[in-house]
């Protein structure tokens, strides 16, 4: 399979799952401290929302990859 196959299953892929999900979340670690033998650290979750048209497009995007004859 070629690179430019893979590419177009991954972009239709992430703008299936951005159209059905809308949004992901992940936890960001900021800060982390050591005051002997007491550890402190602080974790931030952040929210990343996915416009529709995004997902769309990369579906859009995908399928022309799939669908574009390669030259000579």
């Amino acid at each position: 399979m070629s690179g430019i196959k893979i590419l177009a299953i991954a972009l239709i892929v992430a703008g299936v799952l951005g159209v059905m999900y809308g949004k992901f979340s992940y936890t960001k670690e900021t800060h982390e401290t050591k005051l002997g033998p007491i550890e402190l650290s602080v974790k931030e979750k952040e929210t990343v929302n996915v416009p529709a048209w995004a997902g769309v497009a990369a579906i859009a995007a995908g399928a022309a990859l799939l669908l574009a004859r390669p030259k000579g």
